[in-house]
């Protein structure tokens, strides 16, 4: 895949950047039966009262359900690569030799009418979900649960992957894409290879308008509020805000907020890499 830009014939095309969208299968449509509702709260909670600012409209989404466990043996075609609205990356419609359809996170260099398994046994390749137990070393895998059963929670975005190092009695050492090396059970399913859409994140949107359709409304600078609204409004003139800070007085920046107590802290072989230098 790769980006396109467009001469500036409107305001909104002159710093638009857009990806190419040579991954997806041309003419497909979403699977009804892996469709469910999903309405928009508004950043409401079920008092009614606003949880989350700055968020409302949109334009209407359908959830595509995923399949995160990959439990269901077998061998299964890849019929198509779609767009999801709810993530960055792609997602990939697979049907198994019974008729069953499921959608699967879309790996890097996966086409329509390859074959991906799941299982104990099958090829460390593209797609397939395997056992932790059975993952050579210094592969590239994602879509990693945390606990037996559990399904896929980590590293479900585009363009990421983590790498497997080694093997430690029941766990199996992994470096995530945060550079965090982490210790998980053998006998946690993954995934073969590199999210798909890789280059998502060099996307520009190039108008406040496309932020609107994701349901974004537009945020206000704290340093422009008063001090009733923001710890760090107020001021005459341009004054700085002071330490950056939420609006509940929670330090944004330096401020560690991982419970020292936390029970995985014992897996953690390495802390991510900040740039604190500290």
């Amino acid at each position: 895949m790769a980006v396109k830009k467009f001469n500036p014939l409107t305001p909104s095309l002159r710093f638009r950047v857009a990806i190419k969208k040579d991954e997806l299968t041309k003419g497909a449509k979403p699977e009804r039966s892996l469709l469910a509702p999903s309405s928009s709260t508004g950043g409401r909670n079920s008092a009614g009262r606003t949880t989350v600012r700055f968020r409302g409209g949109g334009h209407k989404q359908r959830y595509r359900v995923i399949d995160f466990k990959r439990d269901k043996a077998g061998v299964a075609t890849i019929e198509s690569i779609q767009y999801d609205p709810n993530r960055s990356a792609n997602i990939a419609l697979i049907k198994y030799e019974d008729g069953v359809k499921t959608y699967i996170i879309a790996a890097k260099g996966m086409k329509p009418g390859q074959t991906v398994q799941s299982g104990k046994g099958v090829a460390p390749e593209t797609g397939n979900c395997m056992y932790l137990s059975e993952v050579p070393l210094g592969v590239f895998i994602h879509n990693i649960e945390m606990h037996p059963g559990q399904g896929g929670v980590l590293v479900r975005s585009a363009g990421t992957a983590a790498q497997m190092m080694g093997r430690e009695d029941r766990y199996a050492v992994l470096k995530m894409p945060s550079s965090e090396v982490r210790r998980i059970l053998v006998t946690c399913r993954v995934t073969i290879g590199i999210v798909g859409n890789g280059d998502h994140n060099l996307e520009i949107l190039g108008k406040a308008g496309r932020m609107r359709w994701k349901g974004f409304r537009p945020r206000n600078r704290p340093v422009a509020m008063n001090p009733v609204d923001h710890p760090m409004g107020g001021g005459e003139g341009r004054a700085s805000g002071g330490h950056p800070r939420s609006r509940n007085g929670i330090k944004a920046k330096g401020q560690k907020t991982r419970s020292r107590t936390k029970a995985s802290n014992s897996l953690i072989l390495n802390r991510r890499k900040t740039g604190n230098k500290k």
